[in-house]
């Protein structure tokens, strides 16, 4: 597995790629925005760690750029930047996971470990590349969402979020689950992140329809099924 660390604090980089290249890994490093872009256009990248605060680009823009290149490598932010603002940010600009520094190595590994294995099961389930119910269709191939045959703007992560309600439709989901399902986190009862999320997809699939989608079962979690207002 190849993994590129764009990192520019030189000391964290080399020591991050010898920990990696020593769990057998193939890890090299990038110092700045345009070494990674390099890095990208000329070999095979399986996975990206990415920090935020580079010398010459936002990591957001760089997250995004590569997500827009190609949104089947994983990608990690690996950044001091922690508030549920910045985790957001992230994930809407592509991002799969993020973990904040200081960090412990056997962590970024663990996570590093459930990225390959939701990358394994996306190429596995591209196979079965439709979900739907009503007429609203997540294609799982082209990573798009419509509802009656218009097109709707979502992110990568509302995508993911999408796809396990789509799996358990008719089933209450705890916030719980969703964060480990979802952001494979435990849920922090102290931040809203889950509802915001949620709240945030409903309206772009919900919103103008009379047939409603995402349901709230106080005290509980939510649920995916059709139901008029």
């Amino acid at each position: 597995m190849r993994i590129l660390i764009v990192e520019d604090e030189l000391k964290l980089a080399t020591s991050l790629k010898r920990g990696l290249d020593e769990y057998g890994f193939q890890a090299s490093v990038a110092l700045d925005g345009a070494s990674a872009k390099k890095a990208l256009e000329l070999g095979e990248i399986n996975l990206v760690i990415l920090d935020i605060n580079l010398p010459d680009i936002n990591g957001y823009d760089l997250c995004r750029y590569i997500h827009e290149r190609n949104s089947h490598i994983p990608i990690i932010i690996l950044t001091a930047l922690g508030t549920i603002e910045n985790k957001l940010t992230g994930f809407d600009a592509g991002a799969d996971d993020y973990l904040v520094k200081p960090f412990e190595f056997s962590e970024l590994l663990a996570r590093i470990q459930v990225s390959r294995k939701r990358t394994q099961h996306s190429s596995t389930s591209a196979a079965h590349s439709q979900l739907s119910i009503a007429d609203l269709v997540l294609d799982l191939r082209e990573k798009t969402v419509s509802r009656a045959g218009r097109p709707v703007n979502v992110t990568p992560r509302e995508i993911a979020l999408l796809e396990y309600f789509l799996r358990n439709q008719g089933t209450v989901l705890t916030r719980n689950e969703i964060a480990e399902n979802v952001w494979d986190i435990p849920f922090d009862t102290g931040t809203n992140l889950i509802d915001v999320y949620i709240n945030t997809l409903r309206k772009k699939i919900d919103k103008d329809f009379t047939t409603k989608l995402i349901h709230t079962r106080k005290g509980i979690g939510y649920i995916m099924k059709e139901m008029a207002e």
